[in-house]
């Protein structure tokens, strides 16, 4: 599920993919824009959007990425015929250069690109991707005995 949080002095939400933290380490990221519809944008101003099942494909051949799966919720108020698809692929807004980096980091094996934050800078949508790994089942217990650890030793110090 999707954490919702406030941008720094507006009311418009910060979407996290919590998910992505825990199943992937991730190495790189990356800010893009994103080539949306008007009652998309609406959708995610309302904060109705899932990044968790979403992914970023990268190609060289047309050099484009694209955001496949990410759900944002259909707006009511936009009536049907102005209705967008909820799980449609869209359109990353990147320069030339970090499309070719990223399409051939991609390529190798065990990555991924995965959403992580979509947020508003100046009235526009951002997307925060990320060059991620998939983490094994034992990486993810230690991860979980990490940070049980250090909540044990934020307790114990807060009682001196």
């Amino acid at each position: 599920m999707a954490k919702k949080k406030t941008s720094k002095g507006t009311n418009e939400p910060v979407i996290e993919n919590r998910k992505a933290s825990h199943d992937y380490t991730i190495t790189d990221t990356l800010e893009c824009g994103i080539k949306l519809k008007g009652s998309e944008i609406k959708s995610i101003r309302a904060g109705q959007v899932s990044l968790a099942e979403g992914y970023v494909r990268a190609t060289e051949h047309p050099l484009e990425m694209a955001l496949l799966a990410a759900h944002i919720a259909e707006y009511p108020p936009a009536g049907t015929h102005r209705q967008h698809q909820p799980t449609r692929a869209r359109i990353l807004l990147a320069h030339r250069r970090e499309i070719r980096r990223w399409a051939v980091a991609a390529r190798s094996k065990g990555c991924t690109i995965v959403p992580l934050k979509m947020y508003f800078v100046d009235g526009r949508a951002k997307l925060l991707i990320g060059l991620g790994t998939g983490k094994k089942t034992r990486d993810k217990r230690e991860d979980l005995k990490a940070k049980e650890a250090k909540r044990d030793m934020d307790r114990a110090m807060k009682r001196f």
